[in-house]
């Protein structure tokens, strides 16, 4: 078959293979000592780091879910790759490893130069900033199966960790300090909620927030922050326990991960930002009920020692919420 019915098909092949030199400039700045091959072949090749006594792989994948939807609405992807590789990085990242590389897929209904590359560059900006090589990806354009402008993307991350310096349930204990580092916004999770609740009271996304300066898209195009150095800076200043991302079904149902079968979270409540009080009074729900689905200003949350639970805010440029105590009940309770 001919490209040039490939064409007619909706496939522009030409494009396709135009921005691969665009994205291997693009990743080039990612590329470390340890990156054998990288974009352009069938798969790349990646040299395990030296030095490692015991090494485990960590992975993981994820993607960016229906923030997209808002921004094809505003036609804005600068951040959008910092979303998917801080969704991928730093669940690899609480379990006190270092993320090695990331692969990306990118669908599109139809292939848009000026959209793929923007989303490719941010991608590589957030690799570059936690040092985790862009390896390689797939772009992928699928008429009839996403109508033109639609795009998605998804992400593979791998990272590697000592056997012994694996962060999780298995090292908490009773007492440990449960300190909550601030969240960059709703970041890319419970968007499909916040989508129709701005439907329901018709609310513009070019409109100005109610709190201070910016529109309301700004604010919910916010990238998730990246938690990789953090979690870096705190594992090499104290003996970190555990650390659970907050992501998808809010505070409790995250933090319950990193909890053995007889602890449980004591957690205080906190102020939400102004982000979450606006969206908490137009949904009618209070805060304590809105970091259920959304992270509530809460982003990460470290479990260390209670003797280091002052130090461990200071460096995470966060706040001690709770306390390690035995369970009774349900695996996160609330302070009255």
């Amino acid at each position: 078959m001919s490209r040039e019915a490939y064409r007619r098909a909706g496939v522009d092949v030409e494009t396709a293979e135009g921005l691969v030199g665009a994205f291997e400039r693009l990743a080039s700045p990612t590329l470390g000592p340890n990156v054998v091959s990288g974009i352009g072949g069938f798969a790349s090749l990646y040299a395990m780091p030296p030095g490692l006594r015991d090494p485990l792989l960590v992975s993981s994948t994820d993607g960016v879910g229906t923030k997209l939807l808002l921004a094809q609405e505003l036609g804005r992807y600068e951040g959008i790759g910092q979303d998917l590789v801080a969704m991928c990085v730093n669940d690899v990242a609480v379990l006190g490893a270092k993320p090695l590389f990331l692969l990306d897929y990118l669908a599109t209904g139809r292939l848009d130069a000026w959209v793929v590359t923007a989303i490719v560059a941010s991608i590589a900006r957030a690799c570059a900033d936690v040092g985790c090589a862009l390896l390689g990806g797939e772009t992928a354009e699928l008429p009839g199966m996403l109508a033109p402008g639609r795009v998605d993307v998804a992400g593979f991350c791998v990272g590697v960790v000592e056997r012994d310096g694996v962060l999780g349930a298995h090292r908490v204990e009773l007492g440990d300090a449960l300190v909550a580092v601030p969240s960059s916004g709703v970041h890319a999770n419970g968007l499909s909620w916040v989508r129709a609740l701005l439907a329901e009271h018709g609310v513009d996304l070019h409109s100005r927030v109610p709190w201070g300066e910016g529109t309301v898209g700004d604010a919910l195009l916010e990238p998730t922050r990246l938690y990789v150095r953090t979690l870096g800076a705190l594992a090499a200043d104290l003996p970190l326990r555990a650390a659970a991302h907050i992501t998808g079904g809010g505070v409790a149902s995250n933090l319950a991960r990193v909890l053995p079968e007889h602890l449980a979270a004591e957690l205080s409540p906190w102020a939400p930002p102004p982000v979450f009080a606006w969206l908490a009074e137009l949904g009618r729900v209070d805060a304590l009920e809105l970091t259920q689905t959304l992270n509530g200003g809460v982003g990460l949350i470290v479990v260390a020692p209670a003797a280091s639970a002052g130090r461990a805010a200071e460096l995470a440029g966060g706040w001690v919420v709770g306390w390690v105590v035995e369970r009774a009940g349900e695996p996160v309770v609330w302070r009255a």
